[in-house]
């Protein structure tokens, strides 16, 4: 028997269609038309939730960069590393090998990973997941105070770390600039080592 699609429902599988959408031709080459007529809902249902179509791709980017983030905090728990900038690195070796294996992905997100964490639209999945204490922001500014590391402003430096991996990696995976990924993982670690502990 077909259950009645809830609100929610609606809500979710318009994003999953979009994404679907967008990953395989492209936001300029997917109309809404497309996409609520594949996620069955009528289209006045896509405007109780999204201006256009660019405020559900800045969503979708926001949920998808957090997800590969919270995803690889749950594995970091899984192991035992104390030491801040390895914990760091693991987070974002994670988030590389991810991005690595689905290239449609890394496309998608382009060089706009730091929303994960940073963008407004990300508050709209704290408010459903509650996870804004448990995520890769709280732990690093833990991490800065618990290892009393000297950081003039922690937030920035976290968010020019993931800038620097968004956009460098970007190139490297999917063209190979300046190197490829494996070959430029140690740079970018070294660099990464660096911002958290400078040099005195």
């Amino acid at each position: 028997m077909k259950k009645d699609i809830g609100e929610k429902d609606k809500e979710t599988r318009l994003l999953q269609t979009a994404f679907k959408l967008f990953t395989e031709k492209g936001i300029k080459d997917t109309s809404i038309q497309e996409i609520v007529d594949n996620a069955n809902v009528a289209k006045g249902t896509f405007y109780l939730y999204f201006k256009d179509k660019y405020e559900i791709r800045d969503i979708l980017i926001a949920k998808k960069s957090e997800k590969l983030f919270k995803d690889a905090l749950q594995e970091l728990r899984s192991t035992y590393i104390a030491n801040l900038p390895d914990q760091v690195i693991f987070i974002i070796n994670y988030v590389i090998d991810e991005l690595s294996k689905t290239p449609a992905l890394l496309k998608f997100i382009s060089k706009n990973l730091s929303w994960g964490i940073y963008h407004k639209t990300i508050l709209k999945i704290y408010e459903e997941t509650g996870t804004q204490e448990d995520s890769v922001y709280q732990l690093f500014l833990k991490g800065i105070k618990d290892n009393h590391v000297k950081l003039k402003n922690p937030e920035v430096t976290l968010y020019m770390i993931i800038e620097l991996v968004s956009s460098t990696c970007f190139n490297s995976i999917l063209y190979s600039d300046p190197l490829p990924i494996e070959e430029f993982k140690p740079f970018l670690y070294e660099a990464i080592r660096n911002l958290i502990e400078p040099k005195k």
